[in-house]
């Protein structure tokens, strides 16, 4: 006896029931039906389904005299394999055949099953259904169970495409045998595989597919691993084809294990008067119902097991049906048996809307009936395949275009209680006809966990998820799902947790300390603001003010003799180069523009220009003074103003001709650097040209040489107050600091590199003023006496 097939008779008894009530419906024509049972027999499938085509009482195929019981449609077949063999002779009466439990998709192939209808969903809403739900708890390490049959097969190779679609792995795949004949040998070797399989304490959830037979075997199994606690630690996720109440057992304590499981079950809904329906029936007057007193027989044998006993050793029907637990039967009406009620309610329109079309004005007599007894049994497919209509529970019953129901499934959540009683909670939905975004939903919170679990929510994954700045690699030899988490490289983001790759940052962005999240790089450049940057201007304006006050002490002094020696038009123009070179300095000061950036380079390379034609000039005099005191020396021409004039004019045109070029060909310009910094963006001038740059500062660097060279050779001339030796050190503090500037601006990025040149400029004007002027000044200003002709003059050996 299995309570749970019976109280799908009940739903369709009571279809039945409420039809023939019902006088809109099939006025004056009462609906009649015929049960027959296989007991799993492909044989006795066969049998059964000829005997419904035969008369009551005969066995006769396609004779059937008798005009009160004509086969309209067979609303039956459970399993996928019993429906499949009853077609193969249904399809060649073209009689309609509604599956209320048939999952099979192959079910749905019109071609070979034209007259087959399921009162089922479809079975991909099912497995898409089972995806999302291991993705919304992010459940990436299962186990699979399904039946050693061809629905399992089939199971199985749908459920591995998807799982591997979508980054999902199957830890182990454990096939249950269905066969009820097996020998006690070959029962322990499929538990002991199972066994094995179970032991995998990573898994933590199970998705397992069958029908009544493959529980009946697991539930089996579930006794006898009892007491080593096997199932500790696990999740069921089950199809619909699952039924716990169709398990005959001797209780529900094998049921606690599959506390807190998730299971898909065909859409439901409250059936009004179903409830008052099962109250009605008496055991005692079974009014023709076969069942009702096994049942009733069963169900009391069940309730003493419980160890309730009775005063007078029975129990009404109304009182055995509030203490039946639910593993037993369910009042509620269960997914199948809602299907079965829909069935026949699509059944009785489609005959009802046949009837309508062919009846006269005139009441329906026996001719009439007649009539309707002898049309053709595929005129209702035509009714069937559009039938549409809101059931009593105002759900909409209607097929799509492979004779499908459109319902969707329910998702439950199982929970057995310390007292032995089941109850299913509705926990979500896989709705198919729902809007995009709303196909499948969950209420979280409605979910009541294993305590294994401390009632929350369990992880099932081989390896732990990797935190957003972390990325998955894979382990060589191991599944995807089994991997290590390694940090992202420099410069690059994950955002969520187990990212499969990093994803490096726009330009204006770098990665944040976790590397998480790109957030915008700082603006970087030589502010005035900075301390870097108040110390170079502070710096400039101090050298430029020195500058300025020797520039003015010159002047006042211009007829003294050290003012007056080697040549003071030159002397002036040294002084205001570098006071404009210390000013230069600040066009390299705040963020670069196409103004500054054209001005920054040329116009240090021009001052820095005539500064040094203006020392080369310097030493020259020097050397032209000498030569003219000598006797008959005809040097004294070359002494003139124009000279030296022309000297600093001609090299300083050399370096104008050059910067002239460059800006005319390609002109320094502002640009960002985005990734010479990891969290700056350098706001830089681009020198356009960089081998005129180069070539620019190449020259400036030949005329330094070329100074340095004719104040070095002029060095020991006989002059007291001998300005080459001054010159001489001048030029090497200048070439040096130069020199150490090449490559350490090569070496240094943003506001930093700008500071470097700042400071080699400034480097390098000090070097002149205090080699070439303090000295000078010193004598000016504090020793007036050696201010004097004589000492300028005269000569030390």
């Amino acid at each position: 006896m299995l309570p749970k097939n019976y109280q799908h008779i009940l739903a369709f008894v009571f279809a039945v029931h409420e039809i023939n009530k019902n006088p809109k419906l099939l006025p004056n024509i009462t609906l009649g039906f015929r049960i027959t049972d296989n007991y799993y027999l492909g044989r006795l499938t066969y049998a059964t389904t000829l005997q419904l085509l035969s008369e009551r009482g005969r066995w006769a195929p396609n004779y059937n005299c008798d005009m009160q019981e004509k086969l309209w449609a067979i609303i039956g077949g459970l399993g996928s394999e019993t429906s499949i063999l009853m077609s193969n002779i249904m399809g060649i009466y073209k009689v309609p055949q509604l599956s209320y439990g048939s999952f099979d998709p192959a079910l749905s192939d019109k071609t070979q099953f034209p007259f087959f209808y399921r009162m089922v969903p479809n079975e991909d809403s099912q497995y898409k259904g089972i995806i999302q739900l291991l993705l919304h708890f992010k459940w990436k390490w299962i186990g699979l169970v399904a039946p050693y049959d061809d629905g399992g097969e089939t199971f199985l190779r749908i459920l591995r495409v998807l799982l591997t679609e979508h980054g999902i792995c199957a830890a182990f795949t454990q096939w249950i045998s269905v066969e009820f004949i097996s020998t006690a040998k070959s029962i322990f070797m499929q538990m002991n595989k199972i066994e094995t399989s179970f032991s995998e304490n990573k898994v933590k959830v199970i998705v397992v597919n069958g029908d009544i037979r493959t529980i009946i075997i697991l539930s089996v199994w579930i006794d006898y691993q009892g007491a080593k606690g096997r199932l500790s630690g696990k999740v069921w996720v089950m199809t619909a084809q699952w039924d716990f109440t169709a398990v005959n057992s001797r209780g529900v304590w094998f049921l606690r294990p599959f506390h807190g499981a998730l299971a898909f079950s065909i859409h439901t809904n409250e059936v009004p008067g179903f409830q008052n329906f099962l109250q009605t029936l008496d055991p005692q007057q079974p009014n023709g119902d076969i069942f009702l007193q096994d049942f009733y027989k069963y169900a009391i044998e069940k309730l003493h097991y419980s160890g309730l006993e009775f005063l007078d050793g029975k129990i009404t029907w109304t009182k055995l049906m509030d203490l039946l637990p639910g593993a037993v039967f369910e009042a509620s009406m269960t997914g199948q048996s809602y299907s079965t009620y829909n069935a026949v309610h699509a059944v009785a329109r489609a005959l009802n809307d046949m009837y309508s079309s062919k009846r006269t004005q005139r009441k329906m007599g026996k001719t009439e009936l007649w009539k309707l007894q002898n049309m053709p049994q595929w005129q209702l497919h035509h009714l069937l395949r559009t039938i549409r209509f809101n059931n009593s529970a105002g759900d909409e019953v209607s097929f799509n275009e492979n004779q499908d129901w459109v319902a969707g499934y329910d998702i439950v959540n199982c929970i057995v209680f310390p007292n032995e009683s089941f109850t299913r909670v509705k926990v979500g939905r896989m709705d198919p006809q729902a809007w995009m975004g709303q196909v499948f939903s969950i209420k979280d919170d409605m979910i009541t966990w294993n305590n294994w679990f401390n009632k929350t929510q369990p992880p099932s994954v081989c390896s732990e998820s990797c935190l957003s700045g972390y990325r998955k690699k894979e382990k060589e030899g191991e599944p995807v799902c089994c991997y290590q988490c390694t940090q992202c490289p420099e410069r690059m983001v994950s955002n969520q947790t187990d990212a499969g790759h990093c994803d490096k940052c726009p330009d204006n962005k770098h990665a944040n300390h976790n590397q998480d999240n790109c957030i915008p790089k700082t603006i970087h450049f030589l502010s005035i603001n900075d301390t870097l940057g108040i110390v170079s201007v502070f710096s400039s304006l101090c050298l430029s003010f020195i500058t300025g006050l020797i520039l003015l002490t010159f002047v006042k002094y211009q007829d003294t003799p050290i003012v007056k020696a080697n040549n003071r038009d030159i002397t002036y123009i040294l002084l205001f180069s570098l006071l404009l070179s210390f000013l230069c300095s600040l066009l390299f000061m705040g963020q670069p523009n196409k103004v500054t950036c054209l001005l920054r380079q040329t116009t240090f390379l021009l001052v820095f220009s005539v500064v040094i034609s203006s020392v080369l000039a310097k030493t020259i005099t020097v050397i032209l003074a000498f030569e003219a005191t000598k006797p008959g020396s005809q040097m004294r021409k070359w002494l003139r103003k124009r000279v030296t004039n022309s000297i600093v004019l001609f090299c300083s045109l050399g370096q104008l001709g050059i910067c002239a070029v460059w800006v005319a060909t390609k002109p320094p310009f502002p640009e960002l650097d985005m990734h010479s910094q990891i969290r700056e963006i350098i706001v830089q001038c681009h020198e356009g040209s960089v081998t005129m740059f180069y070539f620019a500062l190449s020259y400036m660097g030949f005329l330094a040489m070329v100074s340095f060279l004719v104040a070095f050779l002029a060095r020991n001339l006989p002059d007291s107050f001998n300005e080459a030796k001054f010159i001489s050190f001048s030029m090497l503090v200048f070439c040096s600091v130069w020199v150490c500037f090449v490559p350490t601006y090569l070496s240094t990025k943003g506001k930093y590199m700008v500071a470097v040149e700042i400071f080699s400029i400034l480097a390098s004007g000090v070097g002149f003023l205090s080699c070439i002027f303090f000295p000078k000044c010193y004598i000016i200003i504090l020793k007036p006496t050696l201010n004097s002709k004589k000492y300028v003059m005269s000569t030390q050996s």
